[in-house]
């Protein structure tokens, strides 16, 4: 080994370990995101209340040793209804964010790539769906579907594929007229070749963090759906329905706090791993 190639690696790897230093908030926001994680997947590992059942004796307490964010109206733990009700909210955000991935994907690829009749068809049907508001759009999708989380999902979902058709449009325009996609052109590389082995991989880079970033707006849409009834019905405890049931009781104010304060500590958190994840590309 020269002396030219050790100073190299001792210089480059301290500069490689900065680049991989993750900051005090980023850290934060990993660890809420593991806490709902965890909830969603083992919820019965956290609390040991039944999230439907309750005792009427215990209605409408405070927050206490015994029921970290107090009670409901029927004597449910809400802390309990809040960790079961993870799951739904989860599950429904990832949902919407793989419908929206890989159909918006799928037709941003192939609109930047082939280009002419097929990029002017596609451009204009993903100009009608951003002229729609994203959460409007959910609406009449799950009016159409029926109410329920799944339907709230896929609604979700498909108000988001215009947004991921644009920005994969928009990198594969720009990565299709690099040297390299050219080289293999010249190279007798065909078109699908070129596309999936050159094209996909790099332009799905700047997807990721706009993955991430519409999974806590996800949550927000879902969650709205839900707090408005377009989602399950009770005795479910989607995170949006129990802000939906608090309010009816603001005399009693943990009732929309609990869950309010969830929701967006675990939206703040996934915007800000976003926000990193762009960064660091």
């Amino acid at each position: 080994m020269t002396f030219s190639s050790t100073y190299l690696r001792r210089v480059t790897a301290p500069r490689r370990l900065a680049a991989l230093r993750v900051p005090p908030t980023v850290a934060l926001s990993f660890a809420v995101i593991a806490l709902v994680v965890a909830w969603s997947l083992v919820p019965s590992l956290f609390t040991n209340h039944s999230p439907v059942n309750g005792a009427p004796a215990d209605k409408l307490l405070g927050p206490s040793a015994e029921y970290w964010f107090g009670t409901d109206h029927l004597g449910r733990d809400l802390y309990s209804r809040i960790v079961h009700g993870t799951a739904s909210s989860v599950t429904s955000a990832l949902i919407a964010v793989a419908i929206g991935s890989l159909v918006g994907g799928l037709v941003g690829l192939l609109a930047g790539f082939l280009g002419g009749w097929v990029d002017i068809v596609l451009a204009r049907l993903v100009d009608v769906l951003l002229a729609i508001p994203s959460f409007l759009l959910a609406v009449i999708v799950v009016t159409a579907l029926g109410f329920n989380s799944t339907n709230a999902a896929i609604a979700t979902g498909v108000s988001a594929v215009a947004v991921f058709a644009r920005v994969m449009r928009s990198e594969v325009i720009k990565i299709r007229q690099m040297t390299f996609v050219e080289a293999s052109f010249l190279q007798g590389g065909s078109r699908w070749h070129i596309l999936w082995r050159h094209v996909l991989p790099n332009a799905s880079r700047s997807v990721l963090p706009l993955a991430v970033l519409q999974f806590g707006l996800s949550i927000l849409v879902i969650a709205g759906l839900a707090f408005l009834g377009y989602g399950d019905p009770p005795p479910a405890s989607d995170w949006g329905l129990l802000i939906s049931i608090g309010k009816d009781y603001l005399k009693w104010p943990w009732l929309v706090y609990a869950p309010a304060l969830v929701t967006i500590a675990t939206v703040l958190s996934v915007n800000r791993i976003s926000r990193w994840l762009r960064k660091t590309d």
